[in-house]
């Protein structure tokens, strides 16, 4: 008989643990850039009084124009979007343990070999941060679909919610970063990342299965009240994913505009901010990687909170999840983006606009029961698959976001260029919740191919 030790810790909080370390190892590759290339590159602006500072010596620094910059920092994310797409049905036919964890290792090595690729020439640099992000953009995907598998109907938000591990990530990334570089150069602060993310990855091995069937370390127990919450809305069945339905299905085209949205707020503070505070706020790199991390010290927090307000609401029987949903956008969508609007009129003062965009970003956590979740709703199936293709689409904004503060601060870099750099993502936030107030959903779709009359929010009222 195989021995258990008296002290059991469910393998689902084992999960959920590394589901947020898979996250924050993708963002602390996907944001490190960010702050290091300010110290890689000679500054070519001046902050708002016209004064120029002597560079301080981190390494060596190149001469990449503001549009070198630009397509260095998006490299990541034109990588990142191709595979993002059939990430998710990679998942579901290949397994989401093997797919997510050995792209975080090779993206690892990818990250520690960027400072040469650097003394190499700038293309070299970007094709090290487009494969990177190629290889990242099966990480989410995963994730969404080892939730699936793992988390009880009614712990959905806490689970969702470990997947801001990725804001955690950049929420150290930055802080740690300028630290790293003013004391030992920008090269550290990228070797220091893939050491750390080798490590990560040995313990995603050791720790995540697939599914609870496929756990060797799980209780007979706790498999039963995984599987037995789930009920018949999963399906052991390997199948194609219906993409005609998925083409013609109005609640999935809300849900992918309303992760466009909230990807636009998301991708913009993290490419754009560091760089804002630094050149046109005029504060100094260790305190700019710091500040820059606030708004992702709120999203995280508030992701958490919002999650489990969620799930109670849920146990509770109180709204329906359609309902639900649609609440959230609120706080998710429409209030970060009545943020953004207030900054571009009234962001004049440097601890100002870093409250403003901190508040903003922090009412977004609430995309954890918004469109975070929704995934899971309309097909619990193919939840890995629909978050591939909408996070392919959700990820353009990381290209799109340096190029457009690149043409608004071509010939000047002040706050002044930066107002309707402002108002296009409060736009970007506000219009897709509008338009899923009106055709979004959260009740389970018919092509999710799962053979029961109930509906999803029927079956989770009855394990209830």
């Amino acid at each position: 008989m195989a021995f258990m030790p008296c002290f059991y810790v469910p393998k689902r909080i084992n999960v959920a643990i590394m589901l947020f370390m898979a996250c924050l190892l993708s963002y602390m590759m996907r944001v490190n850039l960010s702050i290091n290339i300010i110290a890689m590159v000679n500054d070519q602006s001046s902050h708002e009084n016209g004064t120029v500072e002597a560079l301080p010596d981190y390494g060596p620094r190149y001469n990449w124009t503001q549009s070198d910059q630009a397509l260095l920092l998006g490299a990541y994310f034109y990588g990142y979007m191709i595979t993002s797409l059939p990430a998710g049905t990679l998942a579901e036919m290949l397994g989401a343990r093997n797919v997510a964890g050995y792209s975080c290792l090779v993206a690892g090595i990818l990250t520690a070999l960027t400072p040469a690729a650097a003394a190499w020439d700038k293309y070299a640099v970007f094709a090290v941060r487009f494969l990177i992000g190629f290889l990242n953009g099966v990480v989410y995907p995963c994730c969404h679909s080892l939730v699936s598998k793992w988390s009880p109907p009614d712990e959905k938000g806490k689970f969702v919610a470990s997947l801001m591990g990725g804001t955690f990530g950049t929420v150290i990334t930055w802080p740690i970063s300028g630290v790293i570089i003013e004391n030992l150069g920008w090269d550290w602060a990228f070797y220091i990342v893939g050491i750390f993310v080798l490590i990560v990855v040995a313990v995603w091995f050791y720790l995540v299965a697939d599914t609870p069937a496929k756990h060797s370390g799980i209780s007979l127990k706790e498999r039963e009240y995984i599987e037995n919450s789930l009920g018949n809305t999963l399906s052991n069945k390997k199948k194609w994913p219906p993409y005609k339905e998925l083409i013609l299905s109005l609640p999935f085209w809300s849900l992918m505009l309303l992760h466009y949205g909230s990807m636009w707020g998301l991708f913009f503070l993290i490419t754009a901010t560091p760089k804002f505070l630094s050149e046109v706020l005029g504060f100094n790199l260790s305190s700019a990687g710091f500040l820059s991390s606030l708004p992702h010290v709120a999203r995280l927090l508030c992701a958490f909170g919002f999650g489990a307000v969620a799930d109670w609401i849920r146990r509770r029987g109180w709204w329906t999840v359609t309902r639900m949903r649609k609440a959230f956008c609120l706080p998710s969508h429409i209030l970060p983006g009545i943020m953004l609007i207030i900054l571009a009129y009234f962001g004049r003062d440097p601890y100002v606009c870093v409250a403003i965009m901190t508040i903003s970003l922090g009412f977004n956590g609430a995309a954890t029961a918004s469109n975070l979740a929704n995934s899971q709703d309309l097909a619990p199936n193919y939840a890995g698959t629909l978050y591939g293709i909408i996070n392919c689409v959700g990820t353009t904004p990381g290209i799109f976001s340096p190029l457009i503060v690149a043409a608004f601060t071509k010939n000047e870099n002040t706050i002044d260029q930066w107002h309707w750099v402002f108002i296009i993502g409060a736009a970007a936030y506000i219009l897709p919740a509008l338009f899923f107030w009106v055709f979004g959903s959260g009740k389970i779709q018919k092509w999710n191919e799962v053979e029961t009359t109930e509906s999803r929010e029927d079956i989770v009222n009855t394990k209830l």
